[in-house]
């Protein structure tokens, strides 16, 4: 996670030719786009562009999802960006939250070589994964008062998703809902992502869910799946466009909350293992718990399963990655397949009982 990672195959002179025929189409007359580039410090599923594109009436910031190309080996084994195109639809008319203005989707695979969509650029800042915002920067070296106001702004940001009222039709295009549902699609990813190179350690994490189950599952949300602050950009710590809707699923509250409170500590663990402090005050489950329950009125329940739940989900996700810099002559594969999982020594502290302080 301390530099930049092949995430495409695809060459962008190329797909600009495209994007300016398929927008001319689109959108009738004449119809340029300037030069394209990629992030670099986050973004390891979706292929992300950014250009500007200009017609008659003006010009407008743009940024592309694409599904990856095969030979790019893709994180996941399918990208409904149908789905996500109307997640972001949903979020921002009916929730309130600035998820970016989508422009256009286009399912045909034809114009670009996948599907893809395409919605406007916001302009602020987003913490980086690449190096992680624990290690250094903006945010890192914010004031504490900042920190604490990025941080329950974002809270916020679950809290409004999950207590708004969606129809059923509007939720049908994100799976089976409920936690067993969440978990079984999991180990499908599992399967199809390590299937032919299994991976002890996260067979272990599946077994312990099984054998601590919740009682009584909580209530079933939208949830937005990859709910963490590197997916949101900010101006003056507080949120102006919210995106990576592609884990969106129907399930409880707290695979938000989990999420978001573990994917700090996965870069915060990452930062004290290089022999730096990093943010220890950042993100602690009491503190994210509290504002929420102040948000919503709900009490987050049952955090030490969804905690290993996150820490398993995150680690089949990352060991999918780290093939793919295999793949691409980033690293070899290591000897041990449990060395696959970036957080593996934080993954065999929560199967061992480890809990962390509050």
């Amino acid at each position: 996670m301390t530099e930049p990672m092949r995430t495409s195959t695809r060459d962008l002179e190329e797909l600009r030719e495209r994007t300016a025929v398929w927008l001319r189409g689109r959108i009738g007359g004449s119809v340029t786009v300037s030069e394209m580039s990629r992030p670099s410090e986050n973004g390891l599923s979706s292929e992300t562009l950014f250009f500007t594109a200009t017609w008659e009436a003006g010009s407008t910031r743009c940024v592309a999802r694409l599904a990856p190309a095969v030979e790019a080996v893709p994180v996941f084994p399918a990208y409904d960006l149908g789905a996500q195109f109307e997640i972001m639809r949903l979020a921002r008319e009916k929730a309130g939250i600035p998820a970016p203005r989508a422009l256009w989707f286009e399912p045909d695979p034809g114009p670009l070589g996948s599907p893809f969509f395409v919605m406007e650029r916001a302009d602020g800042e987003v913490p980086p994964d690449v190096l992680p915002y624990t290690f250094g920067g903006w945010l890192h070296d914010a004031s504490p008062a900042d920190q604490r106001r990025l941080q329950d702004s974002s809270v916020g940001i679950l809290a409004a998703l999950h207590q708004s009222a969606f129809t059923p039709t509007e939720l049908s295009p994100f799976g089976t809902p409920g936690l067993r549902a969440h978990v079984e699609r999991q180990r499908a990813y599992y399967e199809w992502a390590h299937g032919k190179h299994r991976i002890p350690l996260l067979e272990r994490a599946f077994d312990w869910l099984e054998a601590h189950w919740p009682d009584s599952p909580g209530p079933d949300v939208l949830s937005w799946g990859d709910a963490r602050i590197g997916n949101i950009m900010f101006r003056d710590f507080t949120p102006v466009a919210v995106f990576d809707w592609e884990m969106a699923a129907v399930g409880p509250r707290e695979l938000d909350l989990s999420w978001m409170i573990f994917l700090h500590r996965f870069f915060q663990d990452l930062t004290t293992g290089a022999g730096l402090p990093g943010m220890p005050g950042f993100m602690r489950r009491a503190d994210v718990c509290r504002t929420y329950r102040e948000l919503t009125g709900y009490e987050p329940r049952d955090l030490d399963f969804y905690e290993m739940y996150a820490a398993l989900r995150h680690g089949v996700i990352m060991a999918r990655v780290w093939q793919r810099r295999v793949h691409f002559g980033e690293q070899p594969m290591p000897d041990d397949p449990d060395d696959l999982v970036l957080h593996r020594a934080t993954l065999e502290e929560l199967l061992a009982g480890y809990e962390p302080a509050s």
